[in-house]
């Protein structure tokens, strides 16, 4: 992974999780609830899960030696104690903090080099599991990680009746011959 890279991954997810967020919403309460025999149930689960997962890496990122100024704004966001930790009472809630860490991210990736890339970090697990592996290739995950789970938020809310239209991220990658 590249710094420019990073940049765009950021834009693609600020820009996937508004979609998402806006499709959402054209559905109530209940069926944003709904247990969909999805791995987080719900749609509402799923996006949850996307943002507590976020949270986690981005509290792993921030302990790197490099001490990125962009993520002392983290005090915001406490550490999530498990994988399906409510983080909001409802989509309205959901969406304002995923709003807050987009814009953490955004700004966050601004301040990466190709050496901080390039080195490692380490971190524990929630079960207290430590590894350490090179930072790169975690971003890379954490963009990853968002993405999968967006593809299953785009299928439970198309079983719902709602089309996100273009998920694709060449949709966000700039043309060169326009």
């Amino acid at each position: 992974m590249t710094p420019q890279t990073a940049v765009l991954m950021a834009d693609y997810n600020r820009w996937m999780n508004e979609r998402m967020f806006d499709a959402a919403a054209t559905l109530d309460a209940e069926a944003l609830a709904a247990d969909k025999g999805a791995f987080f149930c719900s749609i509402l689960g799923t996006l949850n899960h996307i943002a507590v997962a976020d949270t986690i890496w981005l509290h792993r990122f921030a302990a790197h030696e490099a001490a990125f100024p962009s993520l002392g704004a983290l005090s915001r966001f406490p550490q999530p104690s498990s994988l399906a930790q409510p983080l909001a009472p409802d989509l309205a809630g959901l969406r304002g903090y995923r709003a807050g860490l987009d814009e953490l991210i955004r700004h966050w990736v601004g301040e990466l080099t190709p050496a901080h890339l390039a080195s490692d970090i380490s971190y524990a697990n929630l079960a207290g599991v430590t590894s350490r592996r090179n930072f790169g290739a975690l971003l890379q995950h954490f963009f990853n990680h968002q993405t999968h789970h967006r593809g299953q938020v785009s299928t439970l809310l198309f079983q719902s009746g709602v089309d996100v239209g273009v998920t694709d991220l060449l949709a966000r990658i700039p043309r060169l011959d326009a």
